[in-house]
C-alpha cells in the first residue's frame, strides 16, 4: 500500500477518534440534557441511554485503533502474520459488542412504555433507526468474519509459498 494512502487513512482515523471523544464528552451528554429539558419524562432514560451511546462510540474507537495497527502491518508487509489475527479479532469483537448494544436499545424501545411528546413518531423513528443499526452491525460482523477467513487462507498460502521458494 502506498505510504501516502496509509498516511491519509491514519489522518482520517485520528480525526474520527478526536471527533468521537468530542461526541462522548460534549455532544451525547448535551443532546440528552436538551431532550430531558424539552420533555422531562425522559429523565429516567437519560443516564442509561447516554451510557450506551458512549459505549457504542468507544467500540468504534477500539476498532479504529486496531485498524491503525493493521495499517502499520500493511506498511511493513507483515499483514500475513499471525499477529494480524489478534487485531482483526478486536475489530470483530468491538463490532459485535456495538451490535449487541444497539440490539438492547432496539428491544428496550420495542417493549418499554416510553412516553412521547407528540404523536409517538419520535419513538417509531428511534426504533427504526435502532433496528436498522442492529441489522447493519450484524451484517458487518458477518462480513468481517468472512474477511478474517480469507485472511487466514491468504496467510496459509503465503506461508506455503515461502516454504517452497
Amino acid at each position: 500500500m502506498h505510504r501516502y494512502l496509509t498516511f491519509l487513512l491514519r489522518a482520517a482515523i485520528a480525526m474520527v477518534l478526536l471527533l468521537g471523544l468530542f461526541g462522548q464528552f460534549v455532544v451525547i451528554p448535551g443532546a440528552a440534557a436538551d431532550e430531558v429539558a424539552y420533555f422531562p419524562p425522559y429523565a429516567p432514560l437519560q443516564v442509561p441511554y447516554v451510557t450506551v451511546a458512549i459505549l457504542g462510540v468507544a467500540c468504534v474507537q477500539v476498532a479504529l485503533i486496531a485498524v491503525w495497527t493493521l495499517l502499520g502491518m500493511v506498511e511493513r508487509d507483515a499483514i500475513f502474520d499471525g499477529r494480524a489475527f489478534v487485531r482483526v479479532d478486536v475489530v470483530i469483537g468491538a463490532t459485535v459488542v456495538a451490535t449487541l448494544l444497539t440490539a438492547g436499545v432496539t428491544v428496550h424501545l420495542f417493549v418499554a412504555e416510553i412516553p412521547s411528546p407528540d404523536d409517538g413518531m419520535d419513538l417509531f423513528a428511534a426504533l427504526g433507526a435502532a433496528f436498522v443499526t442492529t441489522c447493519a452491525g450484524t451484517v458487518f460482523s458477518m462480513v468481517l468474519v468472512l474477511m478474517r477467513g480469507l485472511l487466514r487462507k491468504a496467510t496459509d498460502l503465503r506461508t506455503e509459498l515461502s516454504a517452497v521458494v
